[in-house]
């Protein structure tokens, strides 16, 4: 496979240059076709150049980065955001992205970017995730996230979610079909992305669970039993507001 074709796009000079030396000097697999220095000529750009990968700033004069995607008819690369802000890696951030980094740029994390990229270039999934992306970003009751997996990215229903529970760095998701997946993303992660759904509910520091798959609450061991018979503890502090949810909530619904 040749060297990625990538464009740089960020409103602020320094910063381009510091990020095309990082990959001048680290990131042999890269061909830096050029920069840009707002959307509208990132937006020229990319058609002029045809790249497979845009790093990408988000917060611009004009156009944030995410409103990229609003200029482009068929997405055909990838996208690395790039930014100074944490709580964008939120909600579906994932789905239009194959990997987000923080200012300053981690020289082992681009790596570990890019070889995602490597791993994507030949798949054919890109504009369906950004469709995917643009309908969450429009609605917060959207149907499908995607968990990055070891091998990229697994699109799942949100209302297949039985539970999440916390370990360590990673959280394990447990589905309706009776499997059980490990993702890179810490509960807190999840926690964020499922808190405009009503069912969904951290009930203790490690676990998120779906009221729609609680069979039983025992009130005098404070758990919760779960669809798969898994026991799910509830924290003392969450005890009281728990059962005042549980009079509102009728499960099942």
């Amino acid at each position: 496979m040749g060297k990625i074709k990538t464009i740089i796009i960020d409103d602020e000079e320094p910063a381009r240059r510091a990020l095309r030396s990082i990959l001048e000097q680290y990131c042999p697999d890269v061909d830096c076709l050029g920069e840009a220095a707002n959307i509208p000529d990132g937006v020229k750009l990319i058609h002029k150049t045809n790249p497979q990968l845009v790093l990408l700033d988000i917060e611009m004069p004009g156009y944030n980065g995410f409103e990229l995607l609003d200029f482009i008819k068929e997405v055909d690369f990838e996208i690395i955001f790039i930014t100074a802000y944490s709580e964008y890696a939120i909600k579906a951030f994932e789905v239009s992205a194959i990997d987000y980094l923080l200012k300053p740029v981690n020289i082992d994390q681009l790596n570990n970017a890019l070889e995602k990229v490597n791993q994507k270039l030949h798949a054919a999934n890109m504009q369906k995730r950004v469709e995917l992306f643009k309908e969450n970003q429009n609605s917060n009751d959207f149907t499908r996230i995607a968990l990055p997996v070891s091998d990229g990215l697994l699109f799942i229903e949100v209302p297949d979610i039985i539970m999440l529970e916390a370990d360590g760095a990673y959280t394990h998701v447990w589905l309706r079909n009776g499997s059980k997946i490990l993702v890179s993303k810490k509960l807190k992660f999840f926690e964020d992305v499922l808190s405009a759904r009503k069912h969904f509910y951290r009930p203790h520091r490690s676990f998120v669970v779906n009221f729609n798959f609680v069979t039983k609450y025992n009130k005098g061991e404070s758990l919760l039993i779960m669809d798969n018979k898994i026991s799910v503890p509830v924290s003392k502090e969450k005890k009281s507001d728990l059962e005042d949810m549980l009079k509102e909530i009728r499960v099942g619904n």
